[in-house]
């Protein structure tokens, strides 16, 4: 009577144990990837986020009286993962950074429900994709010139009006358009600092005519920063 009892608890206990196991370890690869690109969701993150959606998959199971109840019970971790997803999005000033972020976030939880639910070879596969697509798409991004880059300039002269306006028709004709903002004036000159966010070639192009102008006593690049 004992032995049938012990054996289906061994056999239960062990499948658990592995599929959370496997939920580290494929949480634990993805978050290394995020973690050597320094995002702020990185391996600890997305590990215990894979492994805690495999656990409450295996426990909505094993601890639901019936499968609608087990069904109910899993899908609560998505607008929980949702909430986290939302939290790691950032918005400034019309800038909006950490989109890459939460949906990974979305996709690892999705990976630990099904190792929680025992699909091993769909959990591997979504795996290596997420992989690939955060590796190689994203340097396909870069070399094909596709991802936009928010660049600050400065620009100084005595003219404040006849320097915004310039500015501003630099930009028409790019198509383009200033963000953040900061006009200073002091002892008859000023100074304008704005953000543009566009890709590395109409950066290019619009720095080049800014220098080109005879309107600014100063112009100069602060810095970029690649939105994730």
């Amino acid at each position: 009577m004992m032995a049938p009892l012990l054996s289906e608890m061994g056999r239960v206990l062990s499948s658990t144990l592995v599929r959370l196991l496997v939920a580290a370890v494929l949480g634990g690869l993805i978050g290394l990837e995020r973690q050597l690109r320094h995002k702020p969701a990185g391996l600890r993150t997305n590990m215990f986020i894979c492994f805690g959606a495999a656990m409450f998959t295996i426990l909505s199971k094993q601890l639901a009286g019936t499968e609608a109840d087990s069904a109910r019970i899993a899908a609560q971790i998505i607008p929980g993962i949702g909430f986290i997803g939302a939290g790691s999005i950032l918005h400034a000033r019309g800038s909006v950074t950490g989109l890459t972020t939460a949906a990974t976030l979305f996709v690892v939880a999705s990976v630990g429900m099904a190792v929680g639910g025992g699909l091993y070879i769909t959990a591997v596969f979504a795996s290596a994709l997420i992989l690939i697509a955060l590796a190689l798409l994203g340097k396909l991004e870069v070399g094909f010139e596709l991802k936009s880059v928010p660049t600050t300039y400065e620009v100084s002269g005595k003219n404040l009006e006849a320097m915004l306006d310039e500015v501003n028709r630099i930009l028409e004709g790019q198509r383009l358009a200033m963000e953040r903002v900061h006009i200073a004036s002091a002892e008859g000159q000023s100074r304008i600092v704005f953000t543009v966010d566009s890709v590395r070639d109409e950066q290019s192009a619009f720095a080049l005519r800014l220098y080109e102008s005879s309107l600014f006593a100063s112009v100069a690049t602060i810095g970029s920063a690649e939105r994730e």
